[in-house]
């Protein structure tokens, strides 16, 4: 009986073994995601004035028609488009045959009521004539005086006179063309005088974000690679019927340039005062970069990193300007970023 007692202890003594080995493998507890030490470094701002840009033709402020008093044919035209003129100076006649003609009419009237007049005034002092014959001949004497001086206005306007200094801008008739009252000869401005106007088309909001005195950049095709210094002039009250756009006057300091003419096509940069903020960061910060995306790590409550897609604009001395992204972030993650993902612990090191 005793070996069956040894052999009872042995196995007895197995399984305990066996058991002791089996705990001794039981299931690790979870490890605690390791913390990656990183680096903080502020977001800076920077204010960038945002210039509204706008289109739109050059004029001056006292652009005119000038025309004939009466019709008739036109006899000469004295200047082309494009010239300059000077105040007084003949622009444009029409033959005067038959103004003269109506000028010698009502002469001739006035001197026989003249006559008339001084006949039944000394009829009356000899009490042969009566009272209103004299003022009969009185009247028409008023008359005729009245009918002289308009014939000889007319005869005054039947030529074209530069009422300023300034430009020929348009010829509308020629030599020989028959035209009636008041009908266009010729358009000229004062250029010369008041300088040139810029004349834009803005949108609603643009249109409030302008002030008056707002400075203007200009350019133009007909003055390549030089830009016009400018102000607003005027700002319209009301929209233009056809476009739903309000209407910008700007006044060019320069514009006195003969290489300027009413017409020519100008775009402007007007800074309307308005500015916004763009961010700078190091640029370490930023990451996968593809043109003008790329991405950075922030946190913002120093243990947990986000990661934002941002507009990047240009690099200076190690210095990125992020255009959108970062308006709402205070600081952005330098050292350590690379080995991070979105969410991941981090440990900031001050």
């Amino acid at each position: 009986m005793k070996p069956i007692y040894s052999l009872s202890i042995i196995a007895s003594l197995a399984m305990l073994l066996s058991a002791c080995h089996g705990h001794g493998h039981a299931p690790a507890p979870a490890i605690i995601d390791e913390q990656i030490p990183v680096t903080l470094v502020p977001v800076g701002t920077q204010a960038k004035q945002q210039p509204i840009q706008a289109s739109g033709q050059f004029t001056t402020e006292d652009e005119t028609m000038l025309s004939f008093k009466t019709g008739g044919v036109v006899d000469r035209i004295l200047v082309k488009e494009g010239d300059r003129v000077r105040k007084g100076r003949l622009l444009a006649t029409i033959h005067l045959t038959e103004i003269n003609a109506q000028v010698r009419q009502a002469d001739l009237t006035y001197q026989k009521a003249e006559r008339d007049h001084a006949r039944w005034a000394s009829l009356f002092r000899d009490s042969v004539g009566t009272l209103e014959q004299v003022q009969n001949a009185q009247t028409t004497l008023s008359i005729a005086r009245q009918q002289l001086g308009a014939a000889r206005f007319n005869r005054a306007y039947a030529e074209i006179r530069a009422v300023s200094d300034g430009y020929v801008l348009k010829k509308l008739v020629g030599e020989g063309q028959m035209i009636g009252p008041g009908e266009p000869v010729l358009q000229i401005n004062g250029a010369r005088q008041t300088g040139w106007r810029l004349k834009v088309a803005v949108s609603d909001k643009e249109w409030s974000e302008i002030e008056m005195g707002a400075v203007a950049e200009i350019e133009t095709d007909a003055l390549a690679g030089q830009i016009l210094k400018g102000t607003v002039l005027r700002k319209s009250k009301g929209t233009d019927a056809a476009t739903g756009t309000f209407a910008v006057t700007i006044s060019v300091q320069d514009g006195r340039s003969e290489a300027l003419a009413a017409g020519l096509f100008g775009k402007a940069k007007i800074y309307a005062g308005g500015k916004s903020s763009t961010s700078t960061i190091p640029y370490d910060a930023v990451l996968d970069g593809d043109g003008a995306d790329a991405y950075v790590f922030t946190t913002r409550d120093n243990r947990t990193a986000q990661k934002r897609k941002v507009k990047v604009g240009n690099i200076v001395h190690g210095t990125v300007t992020v255009i959108q992204g970062l308006e709402t972030e205070t600081a952005v993650i330098v050292a350590g970023n690379a080995y991070l993902k979105d969410g991941a612990t981090i440990k900031v090191i001050k």
